[in-house]
Formats: C-alpha cells, sequence, structure tokens
C-alpha cells in the first residue's frame, strides 16, 4: 500500500515532464519610423576656378624666319599695335628690292610701248603683253613689301600677354605661335565639373564668382564642354562675369545656389551603408521590413538627398537600422 502511495506522485511528475513548454510569445521590435515626402532643398555647388580672357588668341608670323627681338613678357600689358617682336628681315628686305626693281623695268617697258603704239610701230598684241608683264611684276612688288611687313609682330588688342611660347634666336615656321594674348574686356572664371554632377547644370545658369578677398561677381555659365576629359572624367566649364575685369590668372571659387524642387531628403540616421551598397530599410503594408537600394546626391547636415530608388508616401525605418534583419517584422513608431 505505501509502495503503491509513493509511485503516485512519481508518475505524476513524469508525466509533467513529458509535456513541451510553450515558448514565450515574439513581440515586435518598435522601431521610428517615418513617411517620404517631397521637399524643396536648396542646393550649393562650389569649384575652384581660374580668371581667363573671354578671348585668348594665339599670335605668331605669316612667314617664316629667325626672330632677332621679343619685346614683351608674361604678364605685360600691350595696346593694339605694339611691336611684340620681330624676325631677321634680311631675305624679306632682297626679295622686297628684287621685286621692285623687276616692277620697274616692266613699267618702263610699258611706257614705251604705248608710245611705240601710237605710232604703229608695235601691233596691240605686244602692247598687251607688257601691260599683263607690268601687272605681274606689280603684284609682286606689293607681296614682296607686304612679307617684307611681316617680320614685325603686332598686336591686334589691347591685353595682357599670358604665356610666350619662342623666344630669340629662334627660327619659327610661318603661322608658329609666339605669344599668346588675353584680350582685355570681357573675362570668365574656367573650372571643371565632375561628370556625376554634369546633368545638373546647363548653359545660362546663374552663378557668384569670388575672385580673391574681393566682392562675389554675378555671372552665368557660358560654355559647358560636351565630352569629358578621358583622364579627369570632368567637363571643362566657363562662367562669363557680368563686369569687365582686367586680371586674369587669378584663383577664383564659382558657387551656383538652386532650389531643386520636388527632392527626397532622408535623415542621416535612416541610411543603411553596407560596403558599396547603400539602401533604406522599407516598411511594408504588414510593417515588414525590406532592403531597398538608393542613389544619394549629396549629403547635408540634416540629412541626405536620395536622386533615385524612393517615391513620396513610402514608409521607411529612421533609427535603429542597423539591428534589423531583412523580413523582419516591426511595431512602426511615428506619423501614420
Amino acid at each position: 500500500m505505501k509502495s503503491a502511495l509513493f509511485m503516485l506522485p512519481l508518475c505524476l511528475w513524469l508525466t509533467a515532464c513529458n509535456k513541451e513548454v510553450a515558448p514565450p510569445a515574439k513581440t515586435a521590435r518598435p522601431a521610428l519610423t517615418s513617411i517620404v515626402q517631397e521637399t524643396a532643398i536648396d542646393e550649393i555647388h562650389e569649384y575652384s576656378a581660374e580668371i581667363r580672357a573671354r578671348h585668348e588668341p594665339m599670335f605668331g608670323f605669316r612667314i617664316g624666319g629667325k626672330i632677332i627681338e621679343r619685346r614683351v613678357n608674361t604678364g605685360t600689358r600691350v595696346k593694339a599695335g605694339d611691336v611684340l617682336a620681330r624676325l631677321d628681315p634680311s631675305d624679306a628686305d632682297l626679295q622686297k628690292s628684287a621685286s621692285q626693281a623687276q616692277y620697274r623695268l616692266a613699267l618702263s617697258d610699258a611706257k614705251r610701248y604705248r608710245e611705240l603704239r601710237k605710232s604703229g610701230f608695235v601691233s596691240q598684241a605686244a602692247l598687251d603683253a607688257k601691260e599683263t608683264a607690268l601687272k605681274s611684276a606689280s603684284a609682286e612688288a606689293n607681296l614682296a613689301s607686304n612679307q617684307s611687313a611681316y617680320t614685325v609682330l603686332r598686336a591686334e588688342h589691347d591685353g595682357v600677354i599670358e604665356s610666350v611660347l619662342a623666344d630669340s634666336g629662334q627660327v619659327v615656321a610661318a603661322g608658329q605661335p609666339v605669344v599668346k594674348l588675353g584680350v582685355m574686356g570681357e573675362a570668365e572664371a574656367a573650372f571643371e565639373i565632375p561628370e556625376d554632377q554634369f546633368s545638373a547644370f546647363h548653359v545660362g545658369d546663374k552663378a557668384l564668382v569670388t575672385v580673391g578677398d574681393g566682392p562675389q561677381l554675378k555671372g552665368h555659365l557660358r560654355e559647358l564642354s560636351a565630352a569629358a576629359d578621358p583622364a579627369s572624367r570632368t567637363y571643362a566649364a566657363r562662367v562669363a562675369l557680368d563686369d569687365p575685369l582686367s586680371v586674369f590668372g587669378m584663383s577664383a571659387i564659382v558657387r551656383f545656389n538652386r532650389s531643386a524642387r520636388g527632392a527626397i531628403m532622408v535623415p542621416l540616421s535612416a541610411v543603411y551603408q553596407q560596403g558599396k551598397r547603400t539602401a533604406v530599410w522599407l516598411v511594408d503594408e504588414g510593417n515588414r521590413v525590406s532592403l531597398r537600394q538608393v542613389e544619394i546626391s549629396a549629403y547635408r547636415d540634416n540629412g541626405a538627398v536620395i536622386s533615385k530608388g524612393l517615391k513620396q508616401g513610402e514608409r521607411i525605418v529612421v533609427a535603429g537600422v542597423h539591428r534589423l534583419a531583412e523580413g523582419e517584422i516591426i511595431d512602426p513608431m511615428g506619423p501614420r
């Protein structure tokens, strides 16, 4: 009897041990969320630039020869008509003298034949031949005179010598650049635009240019290259200044201020960065989260500007993004 009483609690204990214990109910993780909204964002783009002349022609001699004198250096201010350099005029002067002698001879022959024709001693055809020879000699004399004048290189505009490309004693060919002149008057700021920002700019965009410690000058984007530099992958651009500037070569800052309407900005805490992948946690109607890859065009103090991957009305997680897992159900906290 005592043995039976002892076995009864033992059987009850063993029966209880065989029953599975129910796991505790899993609760959804609370997470702070927000609804994506489009807004207007003020964008500021700044670039380092160099003040350049609007027109920068290269000047060279129209004939070949040896440079015997160079009167200007880099930075020299010149006026239209000033002598920049000279060639050795010996050959040109000899050619000029020979051509003038031929012209005088042809002129004398033409005058004699005109008199002979009046007297009937020569035919009209003979006179015509001498008149033609006179015209040819006159053209040769004028050409030789021009060639002699081409031994002097003169400035065609007021400006500043930006670079010297040949020196005294050097033999240059016809048309070879000798100096580069920055024409006074219109000034521009030359700079480079990275390829990822190229699409945001258009010719005519307003800009502000700061030269050294001076005030901001107004300008507009006048030129934007259609092809990127193969080495730097940047696009050459120029901002024309609305006011004239007589100082070239100085460094400057070009600033573009624009308001981007319909832009999407999310808090920096919402950005999930893993290696080269940039994403945000998207919350569906069942409060389940999934990663959505996005592209960021700019970072600001108050958030990241999303250029691709999100649209207005979607809900995203804005805090604790590195504690979530794909497919996890959350308890969203934030605006409904």
